[in-house]
């Protein structure tokens, strides 16, 4: 039976990041993924380009752009592993990258230089890795080759049976199942009983069922700026950010922000014109224009939306010149407060990330390991810490991964 330092399950973001650190430390580490394909979700991410990172995350407050049962707990792990340091290794292996907006970093090239670094940082470690290879069990032995009351974990692999002191699980989440997302670090996590916070797709386009959406369907395509909030009071969540319409119901980025805030039931409200003061600008017009409402509204918005909008009442189906004070003031009110409430979302096979996972009341913030259950890490998304659109996520795995990695204890440290 082989053995190593450290087995780590799951050959994406955070878990290519954890074996080369690892490694490069000088652990002896075997990196295990069940898909054909190497990083399948950093490939695809950013239309391509990977927006690996993002300069305006704030490590001091993580609950600016991070959600979860305690945004507080990814805090130690993102100061010590921040955006500047990501960059450095990028600009190490010399990609070039741009900001794009709001501090989001993209690849110039491709995502593939992204997943060629990973993989050129994993050899510079030494890492072994075994890919397509599946798990088909873990045990844990309390009593070990390791002269270490730690115990270790044996697995048995399709290569296999292998063993080793810590086992990393770095699996990823429910999201984009076509890509190989699947349970299996959840499942873990429930083997050795430790508490999961409940799932749900995150950053996810949401869908508006029925004869109701039909009017909007028709705009499938249009993409425009909007604030977009959802929650009351203290619970209250908005970006300013671009919508886009679907035949089934919004996406674009302001909805894939919203979504990780959205509760099941919940209205979500919209202006469709943040940028203008429209009860003012269609007086204006009224004033001095002899178009039809749509006409000028298109001014404002649109012409499509204009379009569509202006069909939902007879009194804006007419020049602006004839409409009462008070159809204007309707039309301006429901422009920029569209309230409506979703009646679900795309599910798993359209979100970029999973919410929830594993609670982090029972990992050390400091190494990611469990404190119930000695040697077992978890790193990256499939814990309950879930990042804005725009990089966090990403950030969040290589910081978790870092923090993991410096923590992993050396063979001739062992006990």
């Amino acid at each position: 039976m082989q053995s190593f330092d450290a087995i780590i399950i799951g050959a994406g973001a955070a878990g290519l990041f954890c074996a080369a650190q690892a490694g490069q430390r000088g652990l002896k580490v075997l990196l295990i993924d069940h898909a054909e394909k190497v990083a399948e979700k950093i490939r695809i991410s950013g239309g391509g380009r990977c927006n690996f990172t993002n300069r305006d995350l704030d490590a001091a407050a993580p609950h600016k752009h991070f959600v979860g049962q305690n945004p507080q707990f990814c805090r130690s792990a993102l100061s010590r592993y921040t955006p500047a340091d990501f960059i450095a290794l990028v600009q190490k292996h010399g990609i070039a990258f741009h900001e794009k907006h709001k501090g989001q970093l993209f690849a110039d090239r491709s995502a593939e230089d992204i997943i060629a670094m990973l993989l050129a940082e994993c050899a510079a470690g030494g890492v072994t890795h075994w890919q397509p290879c599946g798990v088909k069990n873990i045990v844990f032995l309390a009593s070990s080759a390791y002269p270490s009351s730690a115990g270790s974990y044996q697995i048995d692999t399709d290569r296999g049976p292998v063993v080793a002191r810590s086992l990393v699980i770095a699996t990823g989440g429910l999201s984009i199942p076509k890509i190989g997302a699947t349970d299996f670090g959840y499942r873990l996590a429930q083997q050795f009983n430790i508490p999961l916070i409940e799932r749900r797709p995150g950053l996810v386009p949401m869908t508006f069922d029925g004869a109701g959406w039909a009017p909007y369907a028709q705009l499938s395509g249009l993409a425009l700026p909007v604030q977009i909030s959802t929650g009351a009071k203290k619970a209250r969540m908005a970006f300013d950010e671009d919508l886009l319409f679907t035949h089934r119901g919004l996406s674009g980025p302001a909805v894939l922000q919203i979504s990780s805030y959205w509760q099941e039931g919940a209205p979500l409200t919209i202006n469709l014109a943040p940028t203008v003061d429209l009860s003012v600008a269609l007086a204006q017009g009224k004033a001095r224009s002899k178009k039809l409402i749509a006409n000028e509204l298109a001014a404002l918005v649109p012409s499509r939306l204009a379009d569509a909008w202006a069909q939902r009442e007879v009194d804006w189906q007419r020049p602006i010149a004839e409409a009462s004070d008070k159809a204007l003031a309707r039309l301006a009110e429901q422009l920029a407060r569209w309230e409506l409430t979703p009646t679900g979302t795309e599910g798993y096979k359209k979100a970029e990330v999973t919410l929830g996972g594993v609670d982090t009341r029972v990992l050390s913030q400091q190494t990611m390991e469990c404190k119930t259950q000695p040697g077992l890490y978890f790193i990256g998304e499939v814990v309950d810490v879930t990042g804005w659109l725009g990089g966090y996520n990403f950030q969040w795995a290589w910081a978790s991964a870092f923090a993991c990695a410096q923590a992993l204890p050396l063979a001739e440290t062992a006990g």
